[in-house]
């Protein structure tokens, strides 16, 4: 089948179930164009939940289409590979989170959205990498357990007045960004100015003019008067802006390739349309404490 036909096959299997299609920044070209919204994961939850779709297809990570399910508990949630995981993620489980709570009795716990639903029920409020400021200052406490992104702690924890303990996870992607070459491709590109992803390591985001989330990037791609950039987070956002802004000049750090953001393909989009799979399904009990500490998130934001 050819790009054109699936893409037709998909528009009518789209209108046939009611059905919206999102696709995170990260994902491959051939998926975002098939895409109703492109974003980042908890803005494309959002957006779902605000259409009249009774269908959504999550273009993205397994946490990603359990977000969305929490946002839109009476609608059918698929994503289109079940395989497509986040490593982060899976840094810590709800059994090590509840150690961790007992070790700092008292200390309310900021999960970051990049976890899983059952790791969000038991925390007490959720944060993005937009938003982790803005929600740690919010707490009436002096000491916060931050999970699961150590770096994005870091981060957190240079910007606010609290204490911030960490959990020890990481996302690879980002931490494979390194100094030594980012050095080197701002002395190739010397008028280039450099933004990156606050899940970098810290000496990283210390080399960079812009800290900021994927929407946060984007947005200041299309506003600055900068012609050129080096971008540092999942090269699929910089192929993006780089098509939608074809006058300025987008440079890829390299080796920034997530693998699970790359499962998803326009034929793996087309079958679970066809098929209606795979769905998401998070135990109703788990559902509504996640979905507690997602809100608390929004009533902050």
């Amino acid at each position: 089948m050819t790009a054109e036909e699936t893409a037709r096959r998909v528009a009518e299997l789209k209108a046939e179930r009611n059905a919206v299609i999102l696709a995170h920044n990260y994902q491959i070209a051939e998926v975002q164009e098939l895409a109703d919204f492109r974003g980042d994961s908890l803005g494309l939850s959002q957006q779902a939940a605000a259409t009249d779709a009774d269908v959504i297809v999550f273009c993205g990570v397994h946490f990603m289409a359990q977000t969305a399910k929490l946002l839109s508990p009476e609608k059918t949630v698929l994503m289109p590979d079940p395989g497509a995981g986040c490593p982060m993620a899976d840094m810590i489980t709800p059994e090590q989170l509840r150690r961790f709570k007992a070790e700092h009795p008292g200390a309310p716990v900021v999960a970051y959205v990049n976890t899983t639903a059952e790791v969000k029920a038991e925390s007490d409020i959720c944060c993005t990498s937009s938003n982790a400021v803005q929600v740690v200052q919010s707490l009436d406490a002096d000491t916060v357990l931050f999970i699961p992104d150590m770096h994005l702690a870091d981060w957190v924890a240079r910007h606010t007045d609290k204490q911030v303990i960490a959990w020890g996870g990481y996302c690879p992607t980002h931490v494979r960004i390194n100094p030594d070459t980012v050095r080197y491709m701002q002395e190739q590109h010397p008028d280039a100015i450099f933004i990156v992803h606050p899940e970098a390591r810290r000496e990283v985001l210390d080399m960079a003019d812009l800290v900021a989330s994927t929407s946060g990037m984007a947005k200041f791609a299309h506003e600055t008067d900068a012609r050129e950039i080096i971008v540092g987070t999942e090269q699929g956002l910089v192929e993006r802006l780089q098509v939608e802004l074809p006058e300025k000049t987008f440079y890829i750090v390299p080796h920034t390739v997530c693998p699970n953001m790359k499962k998803t393909t326009a034929a793996k989009v087309l079958a679970s349309l066809e098929n209606m799979q795979y769905e998401i399904d998070i135990d109703p009990e788990i559902a509504e404490r996640a979905r507690r500490a997602v809100e608390r998130m929004l009533e902050v934001s």
